[in-house]
């Protein structure tokens, strides 16, 4: 139980301090183009320090905020039936997906920090942050749906299928240095052979000349 609540501590640790990567929100930049890069950067750190920590933790242990079962619980409370293993992303940005995310987003001013600053979100859970796969979003929003998809299971995806990879590789790296070692036991056991050949043909020589030397004197 420490072993986990140390876990849980460093993880929530690590994306709080991800967290002030996004100093502002998106809006506030206006539409200065060296600005938003600034900050679209910002928020893709985030992200990809998030996508490692679901890829080598098990999601369902990860804590993201201090206030995860009230985040999760009202969430839940206000869209039993969303569909979060594949985001439709009108069920996030049409007009009347805004405003029924408005209520929720607000209950949470004051209690998460930065709740309203853009966060980079993934549509397909089982996929990484590629351009195709992530939108925009309020970092509540963010929180609420990772949370969600942590608990019901669906990120786990991601967290075997690193694992799965890591996995093959350390096999693959075994098995060649088995295969190497093979080789070099062969190559040491034919070595060995050789000489043993050529001890026995030195020893056979001596042998001959000796019984040569013999029958010379014996001769003589």
């Amino acid at each position: 139980m420490e072993a986990s609540s140390e876990a849980d501590e460093s993880v929530s640790g690590e994306l709080v301090s991800v967290a002030h990567a996004l100093s502002l929100p998106a809006e506030s930049y206006g539409n200065d183009p060296d600005i938003e890069m600034a900050w679209a950067m910002r928020a893709m750190q985030h992200a990809e320090v998030y996508y490692k920590l679901i890829s080598s933790v098990d999601p369902q242990f990860l804590k993201l905020t201090k206030v995860d079962d009230q985040i999760y619980s009202e969430f839940r409370e206000h869209f039993k039936e969303l569909r979060i293993d594949l985001l439709d992303p009108e069920e996030l940005k049409s007009e009347s997906a805004k405003e029924k995310w408005r209520p929720f987003c607000l209950k949470f001013d004051g209690i998460v920090e930065d709740f309203n600053y853009g966060t980079l979100l993934r549509l397909d859970c089982s996929q990484g942050y590629t351009e195709e796969n992530t939108i925009f979003a309020p970092r509540i929003q963010f929180f609420a749906i990772e949370i969600a998809r942590n608990r019901e299971g669906y990120n786990k995806a991601v967290y075997i299928g690193v694992q799965d990879k890591e996995g093959k590789k350390g096999a693959n790296n075994r098995g060649d240095n088995g295969e190497e070692k093979v080789a070099d036991s062969g190559e040491e056991k034919e070595k060995g052979v050789n000489r043993e050949g050529e001890k026995e043909k030195t020893d056979k020589g001596g042998e001959n000349e000796k019984e040569a030397d013999k029958k010379n004197q014996q001769k003589q």
